[in-house]
């Protein structure tokens, strides 16, 4: 049986329509993708992105145990920052891309993605070094995503200017929101400047209302994946999976092979980099899907991972798993649509990036 966050009696009393997600009942949208979306890239959004996990990691032997569970370097990080890394399996595939928060030296909080967390939390257990406590502590908070052009004008309106992190991958961990406490982080999953909230479930209703009535409009599902993937971020089960590498991925910028070891490194340096993952634009007419085939002529050369029609860039586009060195920016494709033959260009990643 899907789980409510403690936002689903909000949802539904503003008209959110109600669907399963990783567990979880949440709104796929409230008034339109499309609308949705565009207030994001236009304006302010907000989403409810409390069926995310949550995992506080503490102990002498902390940072020793980040750097042997996950791909990134820890070393050198500072307190309130945020940094991204894939955790690997001794395969070299991804378990799962999460980002960590240094609260301190050596107390750290791992947020996960929703539909792995007790996939991960098993995982870091059986992996977890001596002289390290690891508590699931995901039913300790709500959180919500304030994500746009003028999020940061709408937190000022509510927040003290000091308690608003300036530094993009940053985080106060004892900010107060509209008199209430939380964790603020300038982070996302839009491409846009933007917050994720972290508060207690109690409060988290007076909180996500006391933001709308300042001007965000509410968003769901439906626009936070077309928002990530005009952005070209990669999601967990599409761009990234137990058998796909992060170099693959093209998350090899978070890897650190090269300061120090962890689980699955020596698997993914033997496996090289046989398949890449590429952006394409629809030039024919249809949308591509995931798992639909890309032929190069009559070679298939892989598979699409996600696609869609993306409402700023106005066209349909596509990420893809294809192999190594096929193709390059500018090459003509098609992707198999249903059973059709559908033209497609090479483009660059990302489709879209927010101005400066």
């Amino acid at each position: 049986m899907e789980r409510k966050t403690p936002l689903y009696d909000l949802h539904v009393s503003i008209g959110g329509k109600i669907v399963p997600f990783a567990g979880y009942l949440l709104p796929v949208q409230y008034e339109g993708v499309i609308k949705e979306h565009m207030a994001v890239r236009q304006d302010c959004g907000l989403f409810d992105v409390s069926h995310m996990g949550e995992v506080l990691l503490e102990g002498d032997n902390a940072l020793s145990a980040l750097n042997h569970l996950l791909a990134n370097d820890f070393s050198g990080m500072t307190d309130g920052q945020v940094r991204y890394s894939p955790m690997l399996n001794e395969q070299g595939g991804i378990v799962d891309d999460l980002v960590v928060c240094r609260i301190r030296e050596n107390r750290y909080i791992l947020v996960v993605n929703a539909a792995n967390r007790e996939k991960d939390v098993a995982w870091m257990r059986e992996h977890l070094p001596d002289g390290v406590a690891m508590t699931d502590v995901s039913d300790n908070w709500a959180q919500m995503a304030l994500q746009g052009p003028r999020s940061r004008e709408i937190l000022a309106r509510i927040a003290a200017e000091e308690d608003i992190p300036r530094k993009y991958y940053h985080f106060n961990s004892k900010a107060t929101v509209a008199g209430i406490d939380c964790m603020l982080s300038r982070t996302g999953y839009t491409g846009e400047l933007g917050y994720e909230i972290y508060t207690a479930p109690e409060n988290a209703a007076i909180l996500f209302q006391r933001l709308l009535d300042e001007g965000a409009t509410p968003c769901g599902l439906g626009a936070r994946d077309t928002l990530r993937l005009e952005a070209s971020m990669p999601l967990y089960g599409h761009e990234m999976t137990d058998d796909i590498s992060p170099m693959e991925a093209g998350v090899g910028w978070a890897v650190k092979a090269d300061t120090h070891d962890f689980v699955g490194r020596e698997a993914m340096l033997r496996r090289g980099v046989p398949r890449t993952r590429i952006g394409l634009q629809m030039t024919g007419k249809g949308i591509a899907r995931e798992k639909q085939d890309v032929y190069l002529g009559e070679e298939r050369i892989g598979h699409v991972t996600s696609g869609t029609h993306l409402p700023f860039l106005g066209g349909a586009y596509a990420m893809a798993l294809v192999k190594t060195g096929r193709v390059q920016e500018g090459d003509s494709v098609e992707v198999d649509v249903r059973g059709r033959r559908v033209a497609a260009r090479v483009v660059p990643l990302p489709f879209y990036k927010r101005a400066k």
